[in-house]
């Protein structure tokens, strides 16, 4: 199917590695114009430079730090100004640190809070204020099973996440009258398929000190479809949303694509 994403402008933050990687490949495989808003600009050059293989229609990295307001704003500056506007923008950045959370410290909560919550505020700001005025744009956001499960060792993102989760169907609720759709994307657990997928930034550049194969195993057989999820099932997800051709109807829901884990009817 066509997704009519051709030509399209669309900005995701964290686009390097792992899930936002596979996001930004999915897109450069409909054609689109795409800014990658990274820390790492290494891994987000390299992840770039494949997606202008894959078929985008252009690719542009801006070295962002999406916790700064200053520095998301020059990062929607630069795919305006390419670009000529922004259709899509897909807040993707997330960071955790598996612990308990009698073990976290509160300089742990501020930088969780800042990555996964702060971020999406800063960037859909600015998103709206560009997409406002053309009465269009989609806005999806990255959130997480976590958010609706309740997971051991993931309390303070969880709840954050949470969060991500109310402010997409409120900012979905204020927006639509503008054409904009705003929707999140929640994952379960979903891992890299090789190593080159993730920069050293990325939360995933050493699996075996997150998870076991034992654990991993585990993780594995505790979903109905008995499998981890791959950045391409995500990827798939987001694009789906993106597209006004394909998802023009859908607007302020949070989807779980997580093999069945989670079940939210």
């Amino acid at each position: 199917m066509d997704l009519d994403l051709k030509g399209k402008s669309v900005v995701v933050t964290g686009g390097g590695s792992n899930i936002g990687r596979g996001i930004v490949l999915a897109f450069a495989a409909e054609g689109a114009n795409i800014t990658i808003g990274d820390i790492d600009i290494e891994q987000a050059k390299k992840t770039s430079d494949f997606a202008m293989q894959l078929g985008a229609a252009s690719a542009q990295v801006v070295k962002t730090d999406v916790t700064k307001l200053d520095q998301v704003q020059a990062m929607f500056k630069a795919a305006t100004d390419k670009f000529a506007g922004v259709d899509v923008l897909v807040n993707n950045v997330g960071w955790d640190q598996l612990m308990f959370f009698t073990q976290t410290t509160p300089d742990l909560w501020q930088k969780v809070i800042a990555l996964n919550f702060v971020s999406v505020l800063n960037c859909t700001k600015v998103a709206l204020d560009l997409m406002i005025p053309r009465n269009a744009g989609s806005i999806v956001s990255i959130s997480s099973d976590a958010s609706r499960m309740g997971e051991p060792r993931e309390a303070v993102y969880g709840g954050v996440k949470a969060a991500v989760n109310s402010f997409t169907k409120t900012i979905a609720k204020e927006n639509g009258r503008y054409g904009i759709r705003c929707n999140a994307v929640c994952p379960g657990a979903t891992l890299p398929s090789a190593t080159d997928e993730v920069g050293g930034s990325s939360m995933w550049v050493d699996i075996g000190s997150m998870f076991t194969p034992e654990q991993l195993e585990k993780m594995a057989k505790g979903v109905p479809l008995r499998k981890v999820g791959r950045p391409q099932d995500i990827a798939n997800a987001v694009v789906f949303l993106s597209s006004a051709k394909a998802a023009g109807h859908v607007t302020g829901q949070i989807l779980s694509v997580s093999g069945g884990y989670s079940m939210i009817g």
